[in-house]
């Protein structure tokens, strides 16, 4: 198939991650080369070159942009650039595309292109999202939610998405059978007061444990005025890693210690402690229970810092090989990859029985994968934009 993803503007498709969306798209693009499709990445243009097919829109041609008038120039380049991409998309040859921005401007214009669309709902219902999707009378779109968790909260709006959960992959996080001789707790993320570092900093101490602290401070703010003061040489911040020492880290924590202040939509900082073998103690938020199971980790009542603790002392039950069994039953990317494969394919079966397009439909049946496979955990390979054809704007 011949598919075009549509990245969120405001993070780089690279390592290290700004959060969980940003790795989903590079694991899903990744993925899906893996199986011999020709995918095409509109992100940001600092993103993972060998990732990136092309920007959602140039920043030569952004910077040429009159915005004297505009009180929230963020705002218009992210429109101008979201626009300018679904306009190039009318003329595009790819079999379908799948949304993953987070922006209102793909959604409500997903019936102005000639192929079906997919759009991932990775948040709760937000208002302009949500106002995108209303406005919208298009056929030819379908969505997906990452738990039933969300589905569930956007029943109202999209009373038939389809649920797939978000995968990891499972050959980045190796398991550690055994944890660090140094004792200690881990929690990892991004640093924003929804994520509620300060319960997990309070449990910690509570409980008289070590605490190590891994994640870009995407609230300064926060960070200086409730996480640093606090910082000392038993609750330490480890700083932004990299895959590679953060799944080290992560591994030899005697346990993960997750503290959501909103319905967490999945969870992949769960999905990939538990891939290190290492047991998770979390509130009860969102989608955490369709993940943990009470071999795996320990579930305590959202925003109940006791609770937590009590959580942290009873962790030694928890054996880190279910932990990981646990990930490789239900959180390997490799199952997401193929929903989505599934999907694509249904959905354009959908299209182009609707559209009276049988030709096209028998051609994307029997198209021959790609030889050129790049797969998942290894470093990609670089396709320059000329040679992707099939999926180019033209």
């Amino acid at each position: 198939m011949r598919i075009g993803v549509i990245a969120h503007p405001k993070y780089r498709i690279s390592e290290p991650y700004a959060g969980g969306l940003e790795m989903h798209t590079a694991m899903l693009v990744r993925g899906l080369r893996a199986r011999g499709h020709d995918v095409t990445l509109f992100a940001t243009e600092q993103s993972n070159p060998s990732l990136l097919g092309e920007a959602i829109s140039r920043q030569t041609a952004m910077d040429e942009l009159g915005t004297a008038e505009i009180s929230d120039v963020v705002f218009f380049r992210e429109h101008h650039a979201y626009l300018d991409l679904m306009m190039r998309l009318r003329s595009a040859s790819f079999d379908i595309v799948h949304n993953n921005s987070l922006h209102y401007l793909p959604v409500s214009m997903a019936g102005c292109l000639p192929m079906p669309m997919i759009t991932t709902l990775h948040t709760p219902p937000v208002g302009w999202l949500e106002s995108g999707i209303r406005v919208s009378a298009a056929s030819n779109d379908g969505f997906v939610a990452v738990s039933n968790a969300i589905a569930r909260g956007w029943s109202s709006i999209v009373p038939h998405a389809h649920v797939i959960h978000n995968g990891i992959d499972l050959n980045n996080f190796q398991f550690v059978a055994e944890p660090d001789p140094d004792d200690y707790l881990i929690w990892f993320g991004r640093i924003v007061p929804e994520k509620g570092l300060a319960c997990a900093i309070d449990a910690a101490c509570a409980t008289d444990s070590s605490l190590v602290i891994a994640g870009p401070k995407s609230d300064r703010g926060y960070f200086d005025t409730f996480i640093g003061p606090r910082l000392n040489d038993r609750i330490r911040y480890a700083g932004h890693l990299d895959h590679l020492t953060l799944a080290r880290l992560v591994g030899g924590a005697r346990a993960f210690v997750c503290t959501p202040m909103w319905e967490e939509p999945y969870g992949l900082v769960v999905a990939e402690a538990l891939a290190c073998g290492t047991p998770v103690v979390a509130f009860d938020r969102g989608a955490l229970r369709e993940i943990l199971t009470q071999d795996s980790g320990i579930l305590v009542p959202a925003g109940n810092t006791e609770a937590l603790a009590g959580g942290i002392r009873g962790i030694g039950r928890v054996s880190r090989n279910e932990a990981r069994r646990r990930a490789e039953n239900f959180c390997d990317v490799r199952s997401m990859v193929e929903k989505y494969e599934a999907l694509y394919l249904q959905s354009i079966a959908e299209y182009c029985t609707h559209e009276g397009i049988g030709q096209r439909l028998a051609q994307v049946s029997h198209q021959q994968p790609s030889s050129r496979k790049d797969p998942i955990g290894t470093v990609p390979v670089i396709i320059p934009l000329a040679e992707t054809a099939g999926g180019a704007l033209q």
